[in-house]
């Protein structure tokens, strides 16, 4: 994995990308494994000329490397891609008096009810068997990192840190979140539906169940053939609606959810039998899949509330 600390230190990484010919020598390179100079411009129809200088744009940033070995005419160049996954470290986006944030494990759910296949997991090991629905109430659930199930729900009671006279603005909540299927399969859509305090918010479908890139913090135990990472997907509710990653998916506003102070806020994740697409979750935690974090919630809000 390829890892950028920043957006202006991944500047000649987007230059490199921002070329079709070079997209397209890399995704020649994923899909068919090292390549000489000489296939790659035959494959993609350029003389040996005009591919090298794209070649040692993505050589200079690390994206692929280049060996040397021997020929049927002497020594020829081999191109490899270098990485399988590139990540960026965003800056940390300032806490202020106005929002306050926490995160809740994938495993501290309150309720739930799942069908098989499913399965509950710690970073060290699969909580009693796979497809056993009761494996969910098990106490060592807490300390699970990843879950999965093909259709029903888990649900979450979230803190509300909120005083009184103080007044919800935004509430997002940020989680690693696929589909399920048996085994895994890129193409499984699923409609994943969201709760909060029994109001519906809409549903996002998930395109499928990712196991073709091993997941970064996957540990070493895990299996091949079972999911490797999800997408990264925030969701949000304000005065305007519902959105996931800016895109409204109902007029359920903040105030229709009825966030109080001192009240848990209640959040289901359930994938309904009714659904068009009932292709089952898995939400990904710490120490699986590709993003270091459990369920992150996010409360924005206003006034500052009676003084103690």
């Amino acid at each position: 994995m390829l890892r950028i600390p920043s957006f202006r230190a991944g500047k000649p990484i987007f230059k490199a990308l921002s070329s079709e010919t070079r997209l397209c020598i890399l995704e020649l390179l994923q899909e068919e494994g090292a390549m000489s100079i000489t296939a790659i411009a035959e494959k993609l129809g350029l003389t040996a000329g005009t591919l090298t200088p794209h070649i040692r744009a993505l050589q200079d940033c690390g994206l692929i490397t280049i060996s040397m070995t021997e020929g049927k005419h002497g020594t020829m160049k081999i191109c490899t891609a270098a990485e399988s996954s590139i990540l960026i470290s965003a800056p940390e986006i300032s806490m202020t008096e106005n929002m306050y944030e926490t995160e809740i494990g994938i495993g501290q759910y309150t309720n739930y009810e799942v069908r098989p296949t499913c399965g509950i997991c710690t970073p060290d090991h699969i909580i009693g068997k796979v497809d056993v629905p009761a494996c969910f109430a098990d106490a060592e659930r807490t300390d699970a990192h990843i879950l999965w199930f093909s259709s029903g729900y888990v649900e979450y009671m979230l803190p509300c840190f909120l005083k009184e006279g103080q007044q919800p603005l935004e509430l997002q909540i940020s989680m690693e979140i696929s589909s399920e299927a048996p085994g895994v399969q890129e193409h499984w859509p699923s409609d994943i539906h969201f709760q909060m305090n029994g109001v519906e918010l809409g549903f996002w479908t998930s395109p499928g169940d990712f196991g073709r890139i091993q997941g970064i913090y996957n540990p070493s135990w895990w299996f091949p053939n079972w999911n490797q990472h999800g997408l990264y997907k925030l969701l949000s509710i304000n005065e305007q609606g519902t959105f996931m990653d800016g895109l409204r998916i109902s007029d359920a506003a903040i105030g229709d959810v009825r966030i109080r102070p001192g009240r848990a806020i209640s959040f289901r994740i359930e994938v309904p039998e009714t659904a068009k697409h009932v292709g089952g979750a898995t939400l990904f935690g710490k120490g699986f899949g590709n993003y270091p974090q459990d369920i992150r919630m996010r409360m924005h809000y206003a006034g500052k509330g009676e003084k103690k």
